[in-house]
């Protein structure tokens, strides 16, 4: 059994409301969840080590819960660990065109696990963090509205700012006792497409100057962040190789390095 937080109403686009928990399986079509009620809420989350997990833009929630209940399945996690995915309406009825204004559901949908995270996460042992792509954005924005210190935050083609965790979001990044990146040039999708939607966004949200992304370059030097996080390019990691999916398995590797640094066990991997 997996446990999501859904912050979702619809099974594609659609607007963010507060988040509640789910929990069953994600991997059929439909995903097999049920709501959890409330009074059962302290008792999942009281006492554990907490690790949330998210997708990025352009996932639907059937997606969104197939790969999140896959990546649990394979993150082989201590047993006082509690895996959380949270799905969230990053998409919309015509996908990709609208990745400029997704930054908006992103910082909404951080915003409401902030306040998630206060109420119901004071019993929990830690908190850490898994983000990919726009997530990135979800996940930091949710740490600055936070009270509670965050264990680990670990961001897979994070497509944000590569300065992030230093200007807009340096008050998130201060919460966090570590922080790691995985980032890649063969990434077509933030190579690409992401310095013409954020120059959109910009305009938008006025937030940042244009840049490249964290998911790419990583983070300038010198960072916050724990090295390594530049993907070798022999390996080809594409944005759409950090998570399961149909016929991939690449994901498997960045599994494997999430659950190493949640585990606090010695990184191996990309470094071989």
């Amino acid at each position: 059994m997996t446990y999501f937080l859904n912050f979702r109403v619809q099974a594609v686009g659609g607007p963010v409301i507060d988040p509640f928990l789910l929990a069953g399986d994600g991997s059929p079509n439909p995903p097999q969840l049920a709501v959890v009620p409330w009074p059962q809420v302290n008792q999942i989350l009281s006492g554990k080590n907490l690790l949330f997990a998210t997708h990025g833009f352009n996932v639907s929630y059937q997606d969104g819960a197939a790969a999140l209940d896959e990546l649990a399945r394979n993150l082989s996690l201590p047993a006082s660990y509690q895996f959380i995915g949270m799905l969230w309406p990053g998409d919309a009825a015509i996908p990709i065109i609208d990745y400029p204004f997704e930054g908006g559901p992103a910082m909404d949908s951080g915003r409401r696990l902030a306040d998630f995270c206060n109420q119901w996460c004071a019993g929990a042992q830690s908190l850490s963090f898994v983000s990919h792509s726009l997530g990135a954005r979800m996940v930091l924005q949710g740490i600055t509205g936070m009270t509670s210190r965050v264990k680990l935050l670990c961001m897979m083609a994070g497509a944000i700012n590569r300065d992030c965790l230093t200007a807009e979001y340096a008050a998130a990044a201060a919460k966090c006792d570590r922080i790691t990146v995985l980032a890649s040039h063969c990434d077509d999708v933030l190579k690409l497409a992401f310095p013409a939607g954020d120059l959109i966004a910009d305009l938008i949200h006025a937030d940042h100057s244009p840049q490249t992304a964290l998911g790419y370059n990583g983070p300038p030097t010198p960072t916050v962040v724990q090295a390594p996080w530049q993907i070798a390019d022999g390996c080809d990691y594409g944005h759409g190789d950090y998570l399961p999916s149909a016929g991939k398995i690449k994901w498997q590797k960045p599994a494997d390095f999430v659950s190493r640094n949640v585990s606090g066990q010695p990184l191996i991997w990309p470094t071989g």
